[in-house]
């Protein structure tokens, strides 16, 4: 698989791939799926900022899925100035791929990205806490759970929990930046 830079002619398998969790998953709580355009908007925020918005392509070869195949942003955890060294990640894959180490990969790089970036703490906000893969995934990445927030929203009829978890990036809070 090759990860990179997503652009704009990547938005509609963006847009495909999100509405299909915005539709039929639980980890993001959106209900509805955005368009293309909001889409667009939204990578373009993230890149302007100087952040990663990273895409998986699969290559045309035996056993692997073509095309692209998952994408994934970090931002700043919250716009709050002193949160400037904090970022959350957001990771999706194509269901016809998902438990093949897409997203891992894709997690793995935006930490790189993160790291070159200045950051020094990477949280994943996840939602449902019956997320089994978007948990297992983060911690192989040596993320540790952070804490839970308990019927937080209501999806597909149920109440869904929200799963903090969170990793340190280089020099993590060995020191405080200057």
């Amino acid at each position: 698989m090759l990860i990179r830079d997503a652009v704009p002619a990547d938005l509609p398998a963006i847009t495909a791939i999100y509405a299909h969790h915005v539709l039929h998953g639980t980890g993001t709580f959106e209900e509805v799926p955005p368009t293309e355009a909001e889409m667009g908007a939204r990578m373009a925020d993230t890149q302007t900022r100087g952040w990663a918005w990273l895409v998986a392509e699969g290559q045309e070869l035996p056993g692997e899925a073509p095309g692209l195949i998952g994408y994934a942003y970090f931002n700043q955890f919250r716009m709050r100035s002193a949160y400037r060294y904090s970022a959350e990640n957001s990771v999706y894959v194509r269901d016809d791929v998902r438990g093949m180490g897409v997203g891992k990969a894709l997690v793995a790089a935006l930490l790189e990205r993160a790291d070159q970036a200045g950051f020094r703490q990477m949280f994943a906000v996840i939602g449902d806490s019956d997320n089994v893969g978007s948990i297992g995934l983060h911690l192989s990445l040596g993320f540790q759970r952070a804490g839970v927030l308990r019927s937080a929203g209501v999806k597909f009829g149920r109440w869904l929990d929200v799963v903090f978890m969170q990793r340190s990036i280089g020099a993590g809070d060995r020191d405080v930046p200057g």
